[in-house]
């Protein structure tokens, strides 16, 4: 396979031996990531001649001495070819969303079936959660029976057949990826942008897509705590996937919040089929849902403009459609073929709930969303360490948004959790979370900025 066609494009230059510990020495030694190696250890990685010491060392080296642009392609290439590339040969546009990770944020659940609607087709190709945020394929896997691990042969039968499917990476998609995600998450490696692009870009581009929409994250539950932050990430992540070919934009979205109204694996899941169904619609997360729909439909060619691809998004939505699809993915994957009609009853839930009562009254003024996420990990519905088990039915609903007036006592969250111990616990963490105004605060943007080719505009 080759790589990217920007790549192909660099300088390259020869180094007396490549092997894992020359390129991480280079690295540590700001001597750059030539294609070449970036080739070898992504291949590495994959075969595992690369070991889990030597992979976090190269993930620290990354994190602290960055990639310039060329190197950004050389890797994100190198491991989409780690793997298998799909092919597709389908009567629509193969288009996919990918967010990059928040608290409550399960649009991916909702936009799927939404788009798969419209006439696209998504093999969505999703991860588990990292550090404080939780994983769509997580979430998805609390509902009973359900897979998501499928090589690629049946993605293209679940795909072709039901329009979309939401599944983890199998493992000839970009194992390089795969090893290499696992270890970030226990070695405080998340948050580098160069490592974030390679892998949502390796599996994404290993799917074989012909457009892509990204949800970038920014303020306190997301790994993008600023602006800056937030449109660097974008502008990197777009000008690799469009210079691969993959036509791509991004939109800049709220993450001091919880998008959501709960935060937790069975929790979030009810709370996109109260919303698939019409039975209680959560507004912030249909808004972000639709605008996310709009720019994938534009750039798949199925709507002329946002406005047009928002309306076909909401149809989809509001005629039950996209809940149908849903309901039949679900049964695809092996989950219950009554799941839509009987959620309630075929999701788990914890045995003990409690309430978090407002210390005043007044207004909620902000909200710290990642400590939020970090007591959904602590209460079991996130991984403290690599290998640790997801305990689906613990975690939090009733969030109180910002700018929501509370009286003294009134429930700013209820936790859901296995003991009374860990409700307890989290307690103090999810009051401290919330922090309570006697001025009502202004309501912030949900949407910042939409990012396409060469261009950045409120």
């Amino acid at each position: 396979m080759t790589c990217c066609p920007a790549a192909l494009m660099r300088a390259t230059w020869v180094w007396p031996e490549v092997d894992a510990r020359t390129i991480i020495g280079e690295l540590r030694d700001r001597k750059g990531l030539p294609d070449a190696a970036a080739r070898w250890f992504a291949a590495g990685l994959a075969s595992g001649e690369v070991t889990d010491a030597q992979a976090g060392a190269f993930a620290m080296a990354v994190l602290l001495n960055g990639l310039d642009a060329a190197e950004r392609v050389a890797l994100t290439c190198a491991m989409r070819d780690s793997g298998a590339v799909l092919g597709w040969s389908l009567p629509g546009p193969v288009i996919d969303k990918h967010s990059t990770g928040g608290i409550g944020d399960c649009t991916s659940l909702l936009l799927a079936p939404a788009l798969a609607a419209c006439g696209a087709y998504v093999p969505m190709i999703s991860g588990r959660g990292l550090g404080h945020t939780g994983g769509t394929l997580d979430k998805l896997e609390s509902i009973p029976g359900l897979r998501t691990d499928f090589d690629g042969a049946a993605l293209h039968r679940l795909v072709a057949g039901t329009g979309c499917a939401i599944v983890g990476a199998s493992a000839d998609i970009a194992p390089a990826d795969r090893r290499l995600y696992a270890i970030r998450d226990v070695t405080g490696t998340v948050e580098s942008i160069d490592l974030i692009t390679a892998s949502i870009l390796s599996k994404k581009l290993a799917a074989g897509l012909e457009a892509l929409v990204l949800d970038v994250k920014v303020g306190s539950g997301a790994f993008m705590k600023s602006m800056e932050d937030a449109r660097a990430l974008a502008r990197s992540l777009i000008d690799v996937a469009n210079g691969a070919g993959c036509r791509t934009a991004a939109l800049i979205t709220d993450m001091d919040q919880p998008l959501a109204l709960s935060a937790g694996n069975a929790l979030e899941v009810i709370e996109v089929m109260e919303t698939l169904t019409g039975f209680a619609v959560s507004q912030a997360l249909w808004d972000v849902t639709v605008a996310l729909g709009a720019e994938a439909l534009v750039l798949a060619g199925l709507a002329g403009d946002a406005e047009e691809g928002a309306g076909a998004i909401e149809e989809a939505l509001d005629s039950g459609r996209a809940a149908e699809v849903f309901g039949r993915m679900v049964r695809a994957q092996g989950g219950p073929s009554d799941f839509v009609e009987r959620y309630p009853d075929r999701l788990p839930a914890a045995p003990v709930l409690h309430e978090v009562g407002a210390p005043r009254d007044g207004f909620v003024a902000a909200v710290d969303g990642e400590a939020l996420g970090l007591a959904v990990v602590r209460l079991g519905g996130g991984r403290l360490r690599g290998g640790d088990r997801i305990n689906p039915s613990v975690g939090l609903s009733g969030l109180m948004p910002v700018g929501e007036p509370v009286e003294r006592g009134e429930p700013l969250a209820r936790i859901h959790a296995g003991s009374q111990s860990d409700a307890e616990r989290a307690g103090a963490a999810v009051l401290a979370a919330f922090r309570i105004a006697a001025e009502e605060p202004e309501e912030p943007a949900l949407i910042h900025e939409r990012i396409g080719p060469g261009e950045a505009r409120p």
